[in-house]
C-alpha cells in the first residue's frame, strides 16, 4: 500500500508539474522572441559614427579635391584630412534597438533622438541637397577666405540676402540692395567692407551708397556689433550678405559622397598650401573640422568626438577643433591623437606650420 500510495505520489509530481513546466518553458521563449524582436525595430535615435576622412592634398578616385589654375602652385608632403560622421536615423535609415544599444556600449559611437540630429518633416532627398548646397557654399567661403588670408584680393558683389529681426537696419536696407559704398569707401570685396567696420564704433551711423532696383540710392544707417575671430568688438551693418566672388585664381574643389559645411577650415588649409613654397606640414597627417566664414572665422560643428576616432583610424596623430567646440572634446580625446583648438584660419594656418617645424606641443588644446 505504502508502495501504491508513493507510486501515486511520484506519478501526482510529474503529472501535477509538466504543465507549468511547460508554461515556464514558453515564457522564456516568448521573452527571448520578443528582446530579439525589439533589437531589429525601428527606433526613435539617431546614431553618429565615425565616418570616413579624405586628404584634401591628395585626391579621390584619382581627381584631385583641390586643383587650382592661374597660379604657381608648390608640391606638399604630409596630410590635410578633413572628417566626417556616418549618420543613421530619421531620413536617411532606419536605426534599430541593437544600433542604440552598440552606440551606448562603443566609446566611437553616439545615439540620440532623432529631433536632434535632423529637423522634423525632412525628406531624404531634401537632407541631401541641403547638404550639397552648404558644402558648395563651403567650397567658396574656403577659396575666399584662404586667399584673403594669402593677401590676394578677391573682388566681389555683396548683396543684402536677409535683414535679421531687431537689427537697426530694418526699414532701411531691403533684400537685394547691391552694396557700393560706406562711409564713402567702395565696397569692392568682402574683406573691403569688413575694414571699414572695423574702424567704425558700434553703435554709430555709416553712410551706406546702394543699388537698388537699378538706381542708387543714399542710406543712413545705425551699426549693430560683432565679434572677430580673435575676440575684439567690431561694428555690424546688421544684415545678412549674399557674395558672388570674381576669384583671380581659379580654385576648383571636387569631392564626391561628402556634404555639409565642416570642412570648410581643411579646405581652405589646402589651398593656402598648395599657393605657398614653405611645405608647411613637412610630412605630418593633421585632420581636422570646422566651418569657415569669407572672414576666416572657423565656426563649431556638430560629431566631433566621432571624427576625432576617425581621424586617428585613418593615421592623424594631429586634430584641429573649432574652439568653440572645447566643451565636446575635454576628457574623450582618444588615445595617440594631439587636439589643437582653433579660432581662425589664421591660426589653423600657424598651427599646421608649427607641428610640422616640430613646435606643435606649445600650441594650446582645449
Amino acid at each position: 500500500m505504502r508502495h501504491r500510495l508513493r507510486d501515486q505520489g511520484h506519478d501526482g509530481l510529474v503529472t501535477s508539474t509538466a504543465p507549468r513546466a511547460r508554461i515556464l518553458s514558453g515564457s522564456f521563449l516568448a521573452t527571448a522572441v520578443l528582446a530579439a524582436a525589439t533589437l531589429v525595430l525601428p527606433t526613435g535615435f539617431a546614431v553618429r559614427g565615425p565616418g570616413p576622412t579624405e586628404d584634401t592634398l591628395g585626391a579621390q578616385n584619382d581627381v584631385p579635391l583641390v586643383e587650382i589654375r592661374g597660379a604657381e602652385t608648390f608640391p606638399a608632403s604630409g596630410e590635410l584630412r578633413l572628417t566626417t560622421v556616418s549618420v543613421g536615423g530619421g531620413p536617411v535609415s532606419d536605426v534599430f534597438a541593437a544600433d542604440v544599444l552598440w552606440a551606448w556600449l562603443s566609446p566611437e559611437r553616439s545615439a540620440m533622438p532623432v529631433e536632434a540630429v535632423f529637423a522634423r518633416g525632412v525628406t531624404q532627398e531634401q537632407q541631401q541637397q541641403q547638404s550639397q548646397a552648404q558644402m558648395l557654399t563651403s567650397q567658396q567661403a574656403a577659396t575666399a577666405a584662404a586667399l584673403t588670408e594669402l593677401g590676394i584680393e578677391v573682388p566681389a558683389r555683396l548683396t543684402v540676402a536677409g535683414i535679421p529681426e531687431g537689427s537697426g537696419a530694418t526699414g532701411v536696407v531691403e533684400e537685394g540692395d547691391m552694396l557700393h559704398t560706406i562711409n564713402g569707401a567702395a565696397i569692392t570685396s568682402h574683406a573691403a567692407l569688413l575694414e571699414q567696420l572695423t574702424a567704425v564704433t558700434p553703435g554709430d551711423n555709416v553712410a551706406l551708397s546702394v543699388e537698388r532696383g537699378g538706381a542708387p540710392t543714399d542710406l543712413t544707417l545705425t551699426t549693430g556689433e560683432s565679434t572677430t575671430a580673435d575676440g575684439r568688438r567690431r561694428a555690424a551693418l546688421g544684415v545678412l550678405v549674399a557674395s558672388e566672388f570674381d576669384f583671380p585664381i581659379d580654385v576648383e574643389i571636387r569631392i564626391e559622397d561628402i556634404g555639409g559645411p565642416s570642412a570648410g577650415m581643411m579646405f581652405a588649409l589646402a589651398i593656402i598650401d598648395r599657393l605657398t613654397a614653405q611645405d608647411e606640414l613637412a610630412g605630418e597627417v593633421v585632420a581636422g573640422t570646422g566651418t569657415i566664414d569669407i572672414d576666416g572665422a572657423v565656426g563649431p560643428v556638430g560629431g566631433t568626438e566621432q571624427k576625432m576616432h576617425g581621424a586617428l583610424r585613418d593615421g592623424a596623430s594631429w586634430f584641429l577643433a573649432p574652439e568653440r567646440n572645447c566643451g565636446e572634446v575635454v576628457g574623450v580625446v582618444p588615445d595617440g591623437l594631439r587636439v589643437v583648438k582653433v579660432s581662425s584660419l589664421h591660426e589653423a594656418r600657424a598651427a599646421i606650420t608649427a607641428i610640422g617645424a616640430g613646435d606643435g606641443d606649445s600650441l594650446p588644446t582645449c
